[in-house]
């Protein structure tokens, strides 16, 4: 290995005390393979199977904690103790060769496909649609509806110590359902949840609360709980990166093992104040890293892209698209053989690539998100 990716393979334990073995952790991804009925598929734990092992950590693709937040045709389950079973098998395969597994949770809210819900009504903060063509109207969540929610949330998380999971990821980006109660877009509230900024956070901490109280009553072993938060929204109102700065504040005193900041590129500053230049993850890193580790993501393609990143203090990177694309990035990093990692999506290489096939024809056919050659 040469001897400047050093920093790539250094060890890293989390506040909660779980260690894992180097910095490079597998970005959350859906794969649209699991079963109908919501139980993880053979396709999917063979996807899962080919990328661990290298990497330290696997942030599996969301579940959802209740039928109403259902947001993706093959996606898996958390919402009740049946799935355990299938759980525990994606937990053990991503284990099987020393990787951390962490499930990551979340409830789709307003953009959950009508077609996809019992009774093909989303839920949301406030009855207002996305900003898209064609979104449906959500029904504003009762009072019973948003405890129901967040003691979900903490079942869910119950649910994941049973089957053997190292950790669970809280979705709160990505304009799922934390987050629009977090936006001032999509929570028009004047109660409790709702309203100034500092009632617009309550929802989301008390998930985190139902996830920690889960996590002290059943975990028996250290136990990693991280938070994944999308900095701005474009939309107006939406979420700007100074909202942001407050609620990470907030969230470094919850005793997190981590804030995953969800952007498409690591650099990249704020694009709701053009004169912003700094990368808005070092610049969250800069505000609460010293509390809380903060994961990066975004456009790393190289080791000289991830040491990079690495060396602006930010302790973790998550690898989508790279993992895809080379199942084997960190092993190859690794043995000296880093020309020999793919950079492109060849159409011929599915089966090589272990890449079940629903999800196999969205990257194929998403143009501009993968590099596809013939």
């Amino acid at each position: 290995m040469n001897t400047k990716y050093e920093k790539i393979f250094q060890t890293f334990t989390f506040p909660s005390g779980v260690e894992v073995k180097n910095r490079i952790m597998v970005a959350p991804m859906t794969n649209y393979s699991s079963h109908d009925n919501g139980e993880v598929s053979e396709a999917e734990l063979a996807y899962y199977k080919e990328r661990t092992g290298g990497v330290g950590t696997f942030i599996t693709a969301c579940s959802y904690v209740s039928k109403d937040g259902k947001g993706f045709p093959g996606q898996f389950s958390i919402d009740d103790d049946s799935f355990i079973p299938s759980l525990k098998r994606l937990a053990e395969t991503i284990q099987s060769n020393g990787t951390k597994a962490i499930i990551q949770i979340y409830h789709g809210g307003r953009q959950s496909p009508t077609d996809l819900l019992p009774d093909q009504q989303p839920v949301s903060a406030s009855a207002v649609a996305a900003e898209r063509e064609g979104a449906p109207v959500p029904r504003e969540m009762s009072e019973e509806e948003i405890q129901n929610t967040i003691k979900a949330f903490g079942e869910a998380t119950r649910r994941a110590i049973e089957a053997g999971f190292d950790g669970v990821e809280i979705h709160g980006a990505n304009t799922y359902l934390l987050q629009q109660f977090f936006s001032p877009h999509s929570n028009r509230r004047d109660d409790q949840w709702g309203g100034s900024l500092e009632k617009r956070m309550n929802f989301p901490l008390a998930i985190v609360d139902a996830v920690k109280q889960a996590v002290a009553k059943h975990a028996k072993a250290p136990f990693v709980v991280g938070y994944r938060i999308s900095p701005e929204e474009g939309t107006n109102p939406g979420i700007t990166l100074e909202d942001t700065i407050q609620f990470v504040d907030k969230l470094a005193e919850q005793s997190l093992d981590y804030l995953h900041i969800s952007v498409n590129t690591f650099w990249n500053g704020s694009f709701r104040e053009k004169d912003k230049t700094q990368s808005r993850i070092t610049k969250i890193h800069e505000v609460v890293g010293s509390r809380v580790p903060i994961v990066g993501v975004g456009s790393l393609h190289t080791p000289d892209d991830v040491v990079e990143a690495l060396e602006t203090g930010v302790p973790l990177i998550a690898l989508g698209r790279e993992l895809l694309m080379e199942p084997k990035w960190i092993e190859k990093v690794k043995a000296g053989q880093v020309e020999q990692i793919r950079t492109t999506l060849s159409r011929r290489d599915q089966e090589k690539l272990v890449i079940p096939d629903p999800l196999w024809q969205k990257l194929v056919n998403v143009k501009g998100w993968l590099p596809v050659v013939e």
